[in-house]
């Protein structure tokens, strides 16, 4: 029998980019997250692991939930990937998901701060009481906002917990 994976905290998830500081700008800046810490992994231990051949600095940032966004720059620029026009056009696509409350709020305030969707509308409802908005950050890895009619529902794990 095979043990079930056990997590001790939140998720966190890695982002590979060209230029930290200007990613790290657009998530704490714009999209709000706050920065716990960034450090410089030297090449030795970067090989190590297998992330790279190269030293490598992270940053990482923390939604209001808890989980956390790593934003990793290898000291040698890592090759830009190629990106469909549409999100799915290309296999292998991941984006990220941030449920969230008024969404058509913070689709105002995103627009106001120069984001543009690639919804449209947006938000826009996809079906009966769920609503999205697609975006991408300056280096174009994709974001997403939804908001739920009834967050129960989709994640009934959750009742309870503060929404």
């Amino acid at each position: 029998m095979n043990a079930p994976l056990r997590m001790t905290v939140p998720m966190e998830v890695g982002i590979c980019c060209a230029d930290l500081d200007a990613l790290l700008g657009f998530y704490t800046d714009v999209i709000g997250l706050k920065l716990v810490n960034r450090v410089t992994v030297p090449a030795d231990k970067a090989q190590a692991t297998g992330l790279t051949r190269h030293g490598y600095d992270v940053a990482r940032l923390q939604t209001p939930y808890g989980e956390r966004i790593k934003l990793l720059q290898p000291a040698v620029a890592p090759e830009a990937a190629a990106r469909g026009a549409a999100i799915l056009d290309r296999q292998g696509a991941t984006y990220l998901t941030f449920i969230v409350h008024d969404l058509s709020g913070l689709v105002r305030n995103l627009e106001a701060k120069g984001v543009v969707f690639d919804s449209q509308p947006a938000p826009m409802e996809v079906r009966p009481g769920t609503w999205l908005a697609f975006f991408r950050d300056p280096e174009g890895n994709v974001l997403e906002l939804v908001e739920y009619d009834d967050p129960a529902s989709y994640r009934p794990d959750l009742a309870g917990a503060e929404q």
